[in-house]
């Protein structure tokens, strides 16, 4: 049991330390649970469930403006704006993910090589568009038109190919049609929130089988541990994009990919 309760910290912290910057959660736990030789099972169903630990840093984060938009809904055109961009920036991913969930989760999620040559690929994407992106003309979160909101939304689709990451296609996506970086974040992240929310509903649903009330500990320990390091690493990145940008993370990538396939290739001979 001991030895559980390290496993489950240490996914916690990877999925609350990598769910809303550009590194992609889902391949990082996909290879923590490779490389720790994890079984099927329980341990899936495990990373599913923690995941709601870290929707929650950003709904408690960003409690204030989020409460704000609500209660202005029926006088400000504003937050009624910023409301339906959100719904139709969510459009996209909920139509794919709904419609290919099965393929995404038993095919594409069970090769690593995939995963990591989607890091890699990722990674340069990421860090020639944050280098040569176009001129900013859009520097709200809350004020981003219709039209990119739904382009916006296609661009996360990427992420329902394993090792892309949701956050880093949103946030690509946002940097090419002129979204300031720091407001390209934020937006990532108010769209993760439904996003997230209704994957975690539906693998929650799809898992419901693998679900022990015995394991129910290390569920709330990997879940606590998630919400904690989700907080931080959203408070960091926001400060560390705005004065850095995102090329330390596209090396990231381009690293954690290449030492995944040295990885697979070296142990397969």
């Amino acid at each position: 049991m001991a030895h559980d309760g390290l496993i489950a910290i240490l996914l916690g912290l990877i999925e609350g330390a990598t769910e809303f910057i550009p590194v992609s959660s889902t391949a990082h736990l996909l290879l923590a649970k490779m490389l720790l030789g994890l079984p099927d099972g329980f341990w899936d169903t495990f990373i599913v469930l923690i995941q709601l630990g870290a929707i929650l840093a950003v709904v408690v984060l960003y409690f204030q403006r989020l409460w704000g938009v609500l209660l202005r809904l029926p006088t400000d055109p504003s937050a009624r704006k910023f409301l339906i961009s959100i719904l139709v920036a969510l459009v996209p991913a909920v139509l794919l993910g709904f419609g290919l969930h099965d393929v995404i989760k038993k095919v594409l999620f069970e090769s690593p090589k995939l995963i990591c040559w989607s890091l890699i690929i990722g990674g340069v994407a990421i860090g020639l568009i944050d280098r040569f992106k176009p001129p900013t003309r859009i520097t709200s979160s809350e004020r981003i038109p219709y039209l990119a909101a739904f382009l916006i939304g296609i661009s996360q689709c990427v992420a329902l190919i394993p090792g892309m990451s949701r956050s880093g296609s949103t946030i690509v996506g946002s940097l090419l049609l002129g979204v300031e970086r720091r407001a390209a974040a934020e937006f990532s992240f108010f769209l993760a929130i439904p996003t997230m929310a209704g994957a975690f509903a539906l693998d929650a649903w799809k898992s419901r089988h693998e679900i022990d009330t015995s394991h129910a500990g290390l569920i709330a320990l990997g879940f606590v541990v998630s919400f904690a390091a989700g907080m931080l690493a959203v408070k960091v990145f926001i400060d560390f994009l705005a004065k850095h940008g995102f090329a330390l993370f596209a090396v990231w990538r381009i690293a954690v990919g290449a030492a995944g396939l040295a990885f697979i290739y070296l142990t397969a001979h």
